[in-house]
């Protein structure tokens, strides 16, 4: 089977979030198990020299875009086993930075009318067509606005798969027809009008024949008004469509017994070792090398969404414990100043590492014993599932992926992989926190629980075997209504 994924990121191109490292790991995934699989991507000015100094031109020409006829390049580089293609055209994407820009929304219909109009010349026909978040969310649109007559594009099925529910792409109206070529028919609710204006988002969820998500908990916290972002009723209303898959993670690239970030190698069988990575990040922190108390680790955007107002209400209560803290991050100003404080005042105990740096992330990864991540909501997360690989045991709230993926530990069971609460409340994770502490002082339990982490299996075989699925059987529905339509005649 032929597939396309259709994102706006993917490693090791452009990155700004879990997004980029989906479209970088799952293709290769689905591979592995026997399908076709390529990616088309935009071609970004801040897309590393080398990258760009290897793409080839496959082809050039102009795409409709409202009253326009734009310039578009398609360029192809094979990596690491799979085939990608890109959407060049400087004017919209040579720019510094991905997103953010007052013309997004003429970008990003550019870049899906592109991809729809460069099909025909990739040499390669993808029976799916699997697109990411709101930046492709016109394409199911467009598929059938502009395309539906078409029959190269008859049988073409479309997979969109929301990453964030909270980032939708939503513009003025005057877009309709300017730049989308689209008619008042598609300006409903049925269509892609969202309170007086026009969504991506929408469209993708509207049009598309399934949808996904990246885990079963956000599936369905997303039928809810708390979660859905005012489209809950939609979701709703398209549930029997829509599914919820957790992500995975690149295991051999998030592998302690192998990474090359890291101070010491070690395994699940081998775990005593990780107390070695703990004492050299702490001498690289400037930290006391002490093994006899717990590091807490915490690797994240400093936004609300991650919980951070939680672990501001009670750090002082956090620090007054005998742990150590090592923050790596950049984000909202209040959350930086608040480590930076907190750092200043307790130079021992905490290390504010207001930046980001891939080395010292897996370093925290593999030297901390905790890892906080006590969200406001989380679609899946990914920092957790590398934690987990690395034996830093997640301390979250029930939300999202974070449900899906940590187990809490049962004392009288001894199952179990990190430590969890429910209630958005900040003494809840306190008392969790305090919890985890607690039998971090209980060596052979600690033990039990860091092996049940280490061992936990994230990695996207499963999940790849359910998308391959949902393939297989839209292709067999839609192969099915076909039969139905010619018995009709």
């Amino acid at each position: 089977m032929k597939v396309l994924f259709v994102a706006s990121e993917g490693v090791p191109f452009a990155k700004t979030g879990g997004l980029a490292d989906v479209i970088g790991s799952l293709p290769r995934a689905l591979i592995n198990q026997g399908l076709d699989v390529r990616v088309v991507l935009p071609k970004y000015g801040v897309i590393p020299l080398h990258y760009r100094n290897s793409m080839v031109c496959k082809k050039t020409f102009t795409v409709p875009l409202g009253w326009r006829n734009v310039y578009c390049g398609l360029e192809q580089l094979e990596h690491e086993g799979i085939t990608y293609y890109f959407i060049d055209n400087e004017y919209y994407f040579k720019r510094q930075g991905l997103y953010g820009f007052r013309d997004d929304a003429e970008r990003y219909a550019f870049f899906c009318r592109a991809v729809l109009e460069s099909l025909p010349h990739l040499g390669f026909v993808p029976r799916i067509l699997h697109c990411h978040d709101w930046h492709t969310g016109m394409i199911s649109v467009f598929l059938q606005a502009h395309y539906g007559n078409h029959p190269f594009y008859k049988d073409i099925r479309t997979v969109f798969t929301v990453h964030n529910l909270q980032y939708q792409g939503v513009f003025p109206k005057d877009i309709l027809g300017d730049i989308l070529d689209l008619g008042e028919e598609y300006f409903t609710l049925d269509g892609v009008e969202f309170y007086g204006q026009v969504s991506f988002i929408k469209g993708g969820l509207n049009y598309s024949h399934i949808l996904t998500t990246v885990s079963e908990t956000y599936a369905r916290e997303i039928q809810t008004p708390y979660y859905g972002e005012q489209l809950d009723g939609l979701l709703r209303h398209r549930r029997d469509r829509l599914h919820g898959i957790v992500n995975g993670i690149d295991t051999d690239y998030y592998n302690p017994a192998t990474d090359p970030h890291i101070f010491v190698h070690y395994s699940w069988e081998t775990p005593e070792k990780k107390q070695d990575n703990k004492k050299y990040l702490q001498e690289i922190l400037c930290l006391p090398t002490r093994h006899d108390i717990p590091l807490l680790g915490l690797v994240s955007r400093l936004v609300s969404q991650k919980g951070l107002d939680l672990i501001a209400c009670v750090l002082e209560e956090i620090l007054s414990m005998d742990v150590q803290l090592v923050v790596l991050g950049t984000g909202e100003k209040r959350y930086e100043e608040l480590f930076q404080h907190a750092a200043g005042r307790y130079p021992e105990k905490v290390s504010a590492n207001i930046m980001f740096g891939n080395t010292l992330a897996h370093r925290i990864y593999a030297g901390s014993d905790l890892f906080l991540m006590p969200s406001l909501f989380e679609p899946c997360g990914i920092g957790q599932l590398i934690a987990l690989r690395y034996g830093s045991i997640p301390v979250v709230r029930e939300t999202g992926g974070l449900k899906d993926t940590v187990q809490p530990y049962n004392e009288y069971t001894g199952e179990g992989n990190g430590f969890s609460f429910t209630n958005y409340n900040a003494h809840d994770f306190l008392y969790t926190l305090k919890r985890a502490v607690h039998f971090y002082h209980q060596g052979p339990v600690w033990s039990k629980i860091l092996v049940n982490a280490m061992k936990s299996d994230y990695s996207w075989y499963k999940s790849a075997q359910k998308y391959q699925d949902l393939y297989k059987k839209l292709v067999m529905d839609a192969e099915e209504s076909k039969t139905q339509d010619r018995q009709m005649i």
